[in-house]
């Protein structure tokens, strides 16, 4: 459940810096492997999750909401700690 919290805290710091007037963006790795990089973008209150998979293919989603967000990291990061 830590783990979870700390990427919600990394998601909300992306939100209150937004008065830089850049677009912020943190990447989420495991053991040095990139699993995915989120941008948050204030002028709409949405982030965008861009997920890699294995073959350098990159998938987008877009997401209003600060905890659906923070699950979806957190599930990718559950995949790689402990595959099936």
């Amino acid at each position: 459940m830590s783990q979870l919290l700390g990427i919600i805290q990394r998601l909300k710091a992306m939100q209150e810096a937004k008065d830089t007037g850049e677009i912020q963006q943190r990447r989420f790795e495991v053991n040095g492997k990139t699993l995915c990089q989120v941008k948050y973008f204030p002028a709409t209150d949405t982030f965008e999750l861009e997920e890699y998979d294995e073959d350098k293919k990159v998938n987008k989603y877009q997401f209003d909401d600060i905890d659906i967000t923070a699950i979806e990291i957190f599930d990718l990061v559950q995949e790689e700690k402990n595959p099936a």
